[in-house]
């Protein structure tokens, strides 16, 4: 069973009548042969209750803690696979454990200023941040598992030296290089303030998150979408570590208009959504946004036809926040899911060698879908039940999941069945 199975095997023209959206995904679930009709398959099938511009979000009364993309219960379930010697789980952390990010004499190299040009030309600083912020996640992490404080004495020590020292971010790249630094650094945080006594320079942490981090990615972009989402996720999380609610909200809002707007479903009519002030007013910018893609099918994202890479980025971006919000107990997995589940299928499809037709980014895709499925996989099948074939297999191929050296890591020691 496919994740679009609700949608015939060649493309249709879109229809210009607009399809209610809650209609639309109620009919994608009952079309999946097979799919459970519990209670959380009729919460999943609400999944397109589709945000508005200026749509006020709530964020929780008090956030949890720890609760960025991982939560203490999910946190106590690695524990315990991990001590178990569990498969998929012990593989997973030993994977994590042995790489260079695992290593107790890892040193942080920390900059004042780092500067990220176009792909990362000029690299100055951007490769250390990213992998400095990898790294503190992976002691924290490994803290966790063992109670070892080695692993959490150098997870300290990696972000003391970057809040001692950064600044700012310049050049192109800045507010993408922010946001994948920005994702990772909250959940190394979060499991350190809250599970291990002796931070001294917490608040000092606390500031350079607010002041160097949070003005670079708040206000989002109109870049390619997979760069507002890995800003939004970074927003996202720095805000819940910071107990700032309008933040959160903020982020929020801004994150459920990009979703919308980077994967398409059939109910949203004869062309992709767009960000309110994107500018995207006709077809023709739309289509030329779209990577020239003039077809829309189900599952299709903004940058499909650019490569898998960086469609990757921004579903793993889309996965990040739902899963932040669940733990916070404001679950935009009703909201985001539908796109988030058809998103993955139709990527994993091609990404395990189904052949691409000629109707879709001329017949050729740029593989390399990334270790991106894991999160996404788990909530919408192992928690919602819906059959999720393509992305099940490819999921199950690419374990353990590594990491990308971005802001993407070690999500089957995180993730793999993890329902809590």
């Amino acid at each position: 069973m496919r994740e679009t199975a609700q949608r015939p095997t060649h493309p249709r023209s879109p229809r210009r009548r607009r399809i209610p959206a809650l209609t639309a995904a109620a009919l994608s679930a009952a079309c999946l042969a097979g799919a459970l009709v519990g209670p959380a398959q009729a919460q999943a099938a609400k999944s397109e209750r589709e945000p508005r511009s200026g749509t006020a979000i709530a964020a929780p009364a008090a956030f949890n803690h720890p609760g960025v993309l991982v939560g203490s219960s999910q946190l106590d379930f690695i524990r315990g696979k991990v001590q178990a010697g569990a498969a998929p789980w012990k593989g997973a952390y030993d994977q994590m454990t042995a790489s260079k990010y695992g290593s107790l004499s890892y040193a942080p190299k920390p900059r004042a200023v780092v500067e990220c040009g176009p792909y990362s030309d000029p690299n100055y600083g951007c490769t250390d941040e990213r992998q400095d912020a990898i790294a503190a996640y992976t002691h924290a992490l490994a803290w966790y598992v063992t109670r070892d404080d080695r692993y959490a004495k150098k997870a300290i020590e990696i972000m003391d030296a970057w809040s001692a020292t950064i600044k700012d971010h310049t050049n192109s790249n800045a507010p993408l290089q922010t946001g994948w630094a920005g994702s990772v650094w909250p959940r190394a945080a979060e499991i350190i303030r809250y599970t291990y006594t002796g931070w001294p320079n917490v608040n000092r942490f606390a500031t350079m998150l607010r002041s160097v981090y949070l003005p670079k990615v708040i206000n989002g972009s109109n870049s390619n979408g997979n760069w507002e989402l890995s800003m939004m996720e970074a927003a996202v999380g720095i805000s819940v570590f910071l107990d700032d609610r309008a933040s959160y909200d903020k982020a929020v809002a801004r994150y459920l208009n990009r979703t919308q707007a980077y994967v398409y479903l059939e109910s949203d009519g004869a062309l992709p959504k767009t960000v309110p002030g994107s500018g995207l007013d006709t077809k023709d910018k739309i289509v030329n946004y779209w990577q020239g893609q003039s077809t829309f099918v189900t599952g299709l994202t903004q940058e499909t036809c650019r490569d898998f890479t960086h469609t990757g980025y921004g579903i793993s971006a889309i996965s990040h926040v739902a899963e932040t919000s669940r733990i916070q107990g404001e679950d935009l997995y009703p909201k985001v899911g539908e796109r988030l589940r058809q998103a993955l299928g139709f990527q994993s499809k091609y990404e395990l060698g189904t052949a691409v037709p000629s109707w879709l980014c001329g017949g050729t895709v740029k593989r390399g879908l990334g270790p991106v499925t894991e999160v996404g996989f788990n909530a919408m099948h192992n928690r919602l039940g819906y059959p999720m074939d393509n992305t099940q297999k490819l999921t199950e191929q690419q374990r353990p999941a590594g990491t990308n050296s971005l802001f993407v890591a070690w999500e089957t020691l995180t993730h793999a069945d993890n329902t809590n």
